[in-house]
This record gives structure tokens, sequence and C-alpha cells, in this order.
């Protein structure tokens, strides 16, 4: 078996051959697991977490890959379902918290202060509270901007808005986390 890497336009064509499908699938797991898991974690903070969203995201995968058009890449596609994924956890997670009492320690605040490396001096962890502390839509392009360094028209059909709304998405979260990192 070759190590070179495959292109996805291969992988889609051997994942549609009953005879290569699992291979395929294990290839395309393999070429964008580490991204997507990254991306996966900037949202939900914790490991475990992340792990969880990334094997339900690949499950999801699996099970709708026939039916993927090839209108957009392949990439640009498993970061949609990447990020439904995690805004769904997300969600299911503020659900299950507005019944308990103690919200605190479920917000993704909480999770980062109790991380064991957690260093409130430490720039890094000003940033990912920073991070935390904004709008859900906000963090998300914040994140896929500065982390992923990905474009914003290849965002915008990530996250189907326009390219000027993430734009100005991006300033106002630029500009909160600034602020926080100045002020706190």
């Amino acid at each position: 078996m070759s190590t070179e890497i495959q292109s996805d336009e291969e992988l889609l064509l051997q994942f549609r051959d009953p005879s290569t499908k699992e291979r395929a699938f294990e290839s395309i797991i393999k070429k964008y697991q580490e991204k997507l898991y990254w991306h996966i974690r900037r949202l939900v903070i914790n490991h475990e977490d992340a792990n969880d969203v990334l094997q339900n995201m690949f499950i999801k995968v699996w099970k709708s890959l026939d039916n993927f058009r090839e209108e957009s890449q392949l990439y640009t596609w498993l970061y949609r379902i990447s990020t439904n994924e995690s805004l769904t956890f997300l969600n299911n997670q503020k659900k299950r918290n507005s019944i308990s009492l103690d919200d605190e320690e479920y917000s993704p605040a909480y999770k980062l202060k109790s991380d064991p490396h957690f260093d409130a001096n430490k720039l890094e962890w000003k940033l990912q509270m920073a991070i935390q502390s904004l709008p859900e839509k906000q963090k998300l392009v914040f994140n896929l901007r500065y982390y992923d360094e990905m474009p914003y028209e290849q965002m915008s059909k990530v996250l189907e808005t326009s390219t000027g709304a993430l734009k100005a998405s991006y300033h106002h979260a630029a500009k909160k986390i600034e602020d926080f990192i100045l002020n706190h």
C-alpha cells in the first residue's frame, strides 16, 4: 500500500466501490481526523467531549457520504458536519444544564479553569477565556479564522453565511478578545 496522500476525488471513487469502501473511509479519517478534532476541541473544550463529537461526526459521514454531491470540497463538507455536531452537542449540554441548579461547573469557562494545566497569568489561557466569553457564532468564526486560517470564502460555505457578515463577526470577536485580555 502506498504512503502517498490520495486526492479527495480518488478517495470518493474508492468509497463508492463496495470492494474498497471501508479502506477509503479509513483513509478519509486519517487524512482529516486531526484537523477536525482540533476544530471541535476549540468549540467544546473538553478532550473527551471532542472525541465523542468527532466519533459521532464520522458516523454521520459514513452514513451520508454516498449522498455527497461534491458541490463543495470534501473538507468543507466535513467541516460543516463537525461544526453542526459541535453546536448540537453544546446546545444539548445547555439544555441539560438548565435543569441543573449549578450551571457554572458545566460551562466552557469552568472546564477551562479546571484543566490541570490552567494558569490564568499566561496569555494563551487568557486568550482561551476570552474566546469562551464570546457569543457562539463569534467564537466559531474566530476559531475558524484565527486557528484554522480558513479563508472567508470557504468559511461562508461551511457556515452558509455571507463573507461580509463573517468579516463583521470576526472583527467584533477580535475587539472583544482584545478588551477581555487588556482588562483581565
